[in-house]
């Protein structure tokens, strides 16, 4: 893994950052990723993985601290303005969309030009080897031909910024494997700053360029630690 730099390079930058719900504490938490990097967050289940995941995309309030996207802090921003790209565990698809409707979603709520908008989910399903599967919807699609079209409906809109909650964990083993060699050519041609979050050490050693750990209530960064 390369040395980091400057702060200045940060894209995703999270600052002592407290969170709280119930009896659930995560205290002074602080990660940063440099542009175009891969950061993964690992722990245990139940850790706090996806509690900090909703932080960065604003679906959940901090207690204290601040969250900083590309320089901006967007700690009390809606999550409409944060620009994030998103997939949820569960990739969350409208059963009665087709999936090309899926692609353009983003984009007709942010009133793009239909010419730009076409060519995109063009742009996208070639990406993502799903041209296919355009005028399907997503009943029957496999596991990851539903995390494909999930991953284009993030990207539609060309965020800065990536979020991806355990996306491979339902994946058997050699789809598992399609989908990091997809994910790093995602990365290779957008330069999109990712946060994937996973238990899985293969993808995390395969994926990450930069790793962190939740450790007793703290994110620990073990980027040059041994993994495992």
């Amino acid at each position: 893994m390369a040395d980091r730099p400057d702060e200045e390079a940060f894209v995703i930058l999270l600052e002592n950052i407290c969170i709280r719900t119930g009896d659930f504490r995560l205290t002074d938490v602080s990660l940063s990723i440099p542009s175009g990097a891969c950061g993964v967050l690992m722990g245990r289940t139940g850790s706090g993985k996806t509690t900090i995941l909703e932080c960065i995309l604003g679906l959940r309030r901090v207690s204290s601290g601040c969250i900083r996207i590309d320089h901006t802090d967007v700690t009390q921003l809606n999550p409409a303005v944060r620009g994030i790209g998103y997939v949820p565990q569960d990739v969350a698809l409208f059963s009665r969309m087709k999936i090309r409707d899926h692609l353009a979603f983003a984009l007709q709520i942010r009133r793009a030009a239909k010419k730009q908008i076409a060519d995109r989910v063009e742009e996208l399903s070639c990406l993502l080897g799903i041209s296919h599967l355009l005028d399907r919807r997503p009943a029957g699609l496999s596991g990851g031909e539903a995390q494909r079209v999930a991953l284009g409906r993030a990207l539609s809109f060309r965020p800065q910024v990536l979020c991806l909650d355990e996306p491979l964990s339902a994946l058997d083993s050699d789809t598992r494997e399609e989908m990091c060699e997809l994910l790093e050519n995602v990365r290779r041609q957008t330069h999109v700053t990712t946060l994937h979050v996973t238990h899985n050490l293969n993808e995390a050693e395969r994926l990450a360029d930069c790793l962190f750990r939740i450790e007793d209530g703290k994110v620990i960064d073990i980027s040059k630690q041994p993994i495992g």
